[in-house]
């Protein structure tokens, strides 16, 4: 793919022909040495960053809906109009570019201010409460800084660093490509200059919904007027002998991560438990450490149950060919200080030992207050709980999917963001009912993996290219729909998936 960030194209200060941009075409090029992307809707032209603002994603590349485009890496939606970043992964904005159009050319001139966030609410005796400060909960309050929140808003989060890029955690930054000043969504001073009541290192203990009053493990209490529940999800850890030790690792927090970068020295060796995208995206970092890396998985393929046998048979051949080694279908019965111990009596010299074998969601709060749960906190479609004015987001939700017509809870990061988004406007009073289609990527070495949708069961999968040739685009289908669909270097056919799926069309 093109580096967006890299001037290329026409220059747009000489100007170009009207007619060179067709309705509905983008292009991109650049404005001395700034990427510009122009875009044209109708009679109207419009000139925005040519570069997504989350991981740099190429936007020309990816796809124009209305006065909208779609990031082909992560999807991230900016507005044409405004540069404002509609929807996530990606919450800062792009900037806009003035447009002059004269004797039949488009000319961009000069970078327009930063757009200006909604203006501020008056003040309001609203108090909200986020509980979580993961990719929701985040989300939720960035929302409710941009429209403006007049009101006191809390955010607790039981992390001691502020609200970070998770998905970071087990690649570039495990990697030790990505510096940890990119990690944090937001500089501490966000929070305070905000007016944010930022409480790290926090636990909520108790929800009380008749005093509304959310009471704390350290003593106190914070009342609220409207709560957002995102307490997330917590790693499954194993259960046999030496799971406690101190060389066994999880991943799923900022100190997590410091802690297995800690013992990825050169030369050592880490043995991974479980074939997941955690897991496998963890060995393809530490591989770039020099780590000698071992797989034990109980499946006979990795990521088979998501993303079929095709992909599966690729994932492993991928990492293979980058000297990673997999002890598929075997399952740890001990970890020693020095070595893991297989149920078939293998042993594995192992200095690291990561597990990452699925993660459950925080539900005992939700629980304990009362609120209605069933494999997750049941919500509407609005994101409210069974209690008034609490809303639920991110891995705890079940929530009713438009597109497959069934309760999902699903654990991954757009999820999660988008809904805590959604939660947010909702709180305020705009009743935007949560239609996203699913959406997660995995990137191991240097293969990006999207997938759109969700399939837990499928009759066929319909195969064009090869995922050897980093070339691949795979239909999940069951009862004549197209339920999933996963691609690898495909970015513009992804979205145009997603968009199917959005209009209620089979990809």
């Amino acid at each position: 793919m093109t580096d967006a960030s890299q001037p290329h194209g026409p220059d747009f200060r000489d100007g170009l022909p009207d007619s060179t941009l067709a309705d509905g075409a983008m292009l991109a090029g650049h404005v001395g040495p700034d990427a510009v992307l122009i875009a044209r809707r109708g009679n109207e032209v419009f000139a925005i960053d040519a570069t997504c603002t989350h991981y740099g994603g190429p936007l020309g590349e990816g796809l124009m809906v209305g006065d909208t485009v779609r990031c082909p890496w992560h999807h991230a939606c900016f507005s044409l109009r405004t540069g404002e970043a509609l929807a996530a992964p990606a919450f800062a904005p792009v900037h806009c570019w003035r447009v002059e159009r004269r004797d039949g050319r488009i000319f961009v001139r000069e970078r327009l201010p930063e757009p200006m966030r909604s203006g501020a609410r008056p003040a309001s005796s609203e108090r909200i409460v986020i509980i979580g400060g993961g990719a929701a909960g985040f989300a939720a309050t960035e929302m409710l800084y941009r429209e403006g929140f007049g009101g006191a808003l809390t955010l607790i989060s039981a992390d001691e660093s502020v609200p970070y890029d998770r998905p970071n955690l087990s690649k570039d930054y495990l990697a030790g490509t990505a510096p940890e000043e990119w990690i944090p969504l937001r500089p501490r001073r966000f929070y305070a200059e905000n007016g944010i009541d930022l409480r790290l290192d926090t636990e909520a203990a108790d929800i009380d919904l008749e005093q509304r009053k959310v009471k704390l493990t350290s003593g106190g209490a914070v009342a609220f007027t409207k709560l957002l529940i995102a307490t997330g999800a917590e790693p499954i850890r194993l259960k046999c002998p030496g799971a406690d030790l101190p060389h066994v690792q999880t991943l799923r927090s900022l100190t997590d991560c410091r802690a297995i970068i800690s013992r990825a020295k050169p030369g050592s060796r880490a043995v991974i438990v479980g074939a997941s995208f955690i897991g496998l995206e963890a060995a393809a970092a530490l591989r770039q450490r020099k780590v000698e890396i071992h797989v034990v998985a109980p499946e006979a393929r990795p990521m088979e149950r998501v993303l079929g046998p095709v992909m599966g048979d690729f994932i492993r051949s991928l990492h293979e060919s980058h000297g990673v080694v997999f002890h598929l279908g075997g399952t740890v019965s001990a970890i020693e200080e020095h070595r893991v111990r297989l149920a078939d009596g293998a042993r594995i010299d192992a200095d690291l030992v990561l597990v990452g074998i699925g993660v459950r969601p925080r539900l005992a709060l939700a629980e304990k207050a009362g609120l209605a749960v069933e494999h997750g906190v049941l919500v509407n479609e609005y994101l409210e709980t069974s209690a008034p004015d609490v809303f639920a987001a991110g891995d705890i939700t079940r929530w009713p999917d438009p597109h497959s017509g069934e309760r999902l809870r699903i654990e991954h990061w757009v999820v999660a963001a988008r809904q805590g988004q959604t939660a947010a406007r909702n709180m305020l009073g705009y009743r935007d009912r949560f239609a996203a289609v699913p959406f997660f990527w995995t990137q191991q070495y240097d293969v990006s993996i999207d997938y759109v949708g969700h399939a837990a069961a499928w009759d066929s999968i319909e195969q064009q290219g090869d995922p050897g040739s980093r070339d691949v685009l795979l239909r999940f289908r069951k009862d004549g729909r197209t339920l999933a669909v996963s691609t690898i270097f495909r970015g513009r056919e992804s979205l145009e998936a997603e968009l199917a799926m959005e209009h209620e069309r089979s990809p």
